[in-house]
């Protein structure tokens, strides 16, 4: 197998690996919109490398470039998502390169570590929008990160096939260890709202574990559950945001939180509703065939 058909299959493994562990972080199946914009900044990337010598300085500040892009353009997300979505600006910058580059491993590793870099840390910064002093020094300090990710791949004396498939398999990783985390944080955020009333205590560890929500988990809808589930993480997502805004931005916040709450409590009494009356039905069902019998 020559080094180009690899980087082609790595591409592809590793858009297919980053959707995996994103349904589990968002349990949300429409992939592609959220990964169409790092993917096609990505790709504009790699045109640019194409016609120009794609050294590792150039490699870490255009897709930092590219995240900056996708941050503004994108969804908000939190820096594991960014991550996640980073590598795939990466893979889709070395896409152009890999039937006119003779280290297409190598310049394939350089870019999905630069490209996840990046994007981890231009997403962290947006957290600080009020701070915006801080927020420009971590995005100056992810290009110095990136660049320095690309760097260290030319570095490594390691055979150029094992640092791409290496490259590969790290990142999904990382996105699973992020997902460890998240489940603490999200049982933090959730068992707050519980607290508040607006869901069951009984609810808080299934919707929070990472793989226990993908279950009915009881309801008589499995989708009305997965959709109460993406719910509840937004509004553990949008309070974790709303710390960081302006006041004016934060009240926007609030009105938002205020009304997705609102949408899982009409969730819940619909599901609540829908399986009192299954129960009935069954129970009338019952009694009708012991009066048969």
């Amino acid at each position: 197998m020559t080094d180009d058909l690899l980087t082609l299959i790595l591409i592809v493994a590793l858009f297919l690996g980053v959707a995996v562990v994103r349904f589990f972080r968002t349990v949300d199946a429409i992939f592609w919109r959220d990964a169409a914009t790092p993917a096609v900044t990505g790709f504009i990337a790699g045109c640019i490398f194409f016609f120009a010598n794609p050294h590792y300085a150039l490699i870490g500040a255009l897709l930092t470039i590219a995240a900056l892009w996708s941050r503004h353009t994108g969804r908000e997300s939190e820096p594991g998502d960014g991550m996640l979505l980073g590598s795939l600006t990466g893979a889709s910058a070395a896409l152009p390169l890999v039937f006119v580059q003779a280290d297409a491993c190598v310049l394939f590793a350089q870019c999905v570590l630069a490209g996840a870099i990046s994007a981890y840390g231009v997403t962290y910064a947006a957290f600080y929008v009020r701070r915006r002093a801080k927020q420009i020094a971590i995005d100056a300090l992810s290009a110095v990160l990136a660049i320095g990710g690309a760097a260290a791949v030319r570095l490594i004396d390691v055979p150029p096939r094992d640092l791409a498939t290496s490259a590969t398999i790290l990142i999904p990783l990382l996105g699973i260890a992020g997902l460890l985390k998240q489940w603490r944080d999200l049982s933090r955020e959730l068992m707050d709202e519980a607290n508040l009333g607006f869901i069951d205590v009984s609810d808080v560890r299934i919707v929070a574990h990472p793989f226990r929500r993908l279950g009915a988990a009881g309801w008589a809808d499995p989708r009305a559950r997965r959709e109460f589930v993406r719910i509840a993480n937004v509004i553990a997502l949008r309070k974790r945001q709303q710390r960081n805004r302006p006041e004016d931005e934060a009240r926007l916040y609030q009105v938002e939180i205020i009304k997705l709450r609102m949408e899982l409590q009409e969730m819940a009494r619909i599901d609540q509703d829908v399986r009192g009356a299954s129960r009935s039905a069954d129970a009338s069902s019952a009694h009708l065939t012991d009066d048969h019998a």
